[in-house]
């Protein structure tokens, strides 16, 4: 099993336990949530230590790993609410035309950018996921994401400019890690747009 698929099962474990547990210490544990959050956008998962967390945050190593150890557990706690949102992004109506979608999805995949970092490698091999397994639900949101940018009985076109659009998210995302937040959101959002609108116009040009 892989490091995110690892991880997104803990998530899942950790809810509960988290719900009765979050009130001690909940400025600190929200403060190391927000360092670890970023750090791993900037340098990933792997290279980031808790060491590197506590000395964002100012505290040291020890009451890091109060709060969360392993490491995975920090990890787990990060991808709960991006899951929350992906759910809510996906409950919510944002209209029959496909482009209106696209601003939406761009902001959640900003706004979570490092945990779409942490679960690449589940991302990349959703299609082989076995039944019950971390990647199978990966690919049900995948292909609900699909759906909504494709619209209902895409053509060809419709099916390429939805994974387009899907495909240009995913890998600008995952090369400007390094870039500020709000730097990228903007800039994302046009390119999705513009991936969008000119593979609709070689449609209609036909």
């Amino acid at each position: 099993m892989s490091l995110g698929a690892n991880i997104l099962k803990r998530s899942t474990a950790l809810r509960s336990e988290t719900m009765t547990t979050f009130d001690r210490g909940t400025d600190t544990r929200s403060r190391i949530l927000a360092a670890a959050r970023q750090l791993f956008a900037e340098r990933g998962y792997a290279a980031t230590s808790l060491a590197d967390i506590a000395a964002r945050v100012g505290l040291t190593k020890t009451a890091v790993a109060y709060h969360f150890h392993p490491k995975d557990r920090l990890a787990a706690e990060l991808i709960a609410p991006a899951a929350d949102d992906l759910l809510t992004m996906l409950g919510a109506d944002h209209g029959a035309d496909p482009r209106l979608f696209i601003e939406p999805l761009t902001e959640f995949v900003v706004t979570h950018r490092a945990v779409i970092g942490l679960l690449m490698e589940d991302i990349g091999g959703a299609d082989e996921a076995p039944p019950g397994s971390p990647g199978e639900t990966i690919r049900a949101f995948r292909d609900e994401i699909y759906a909504r940018l494709a619209g209902p009985s895409p053509g060809d076109a419709a099916r390429v400019r939805a994974w387009a659009v899907m495909g240009s998210l995913q890998l600008a995302l995952v090369k400007t890690m390094d870039l500020p937040q709000e730097t990228v959101r903007g800039l994302l959002l046009t390119a999705a747009l513009a991936v969008h609108d000119s593979a609709l116009a070689g449609d209609q040009g036909r």
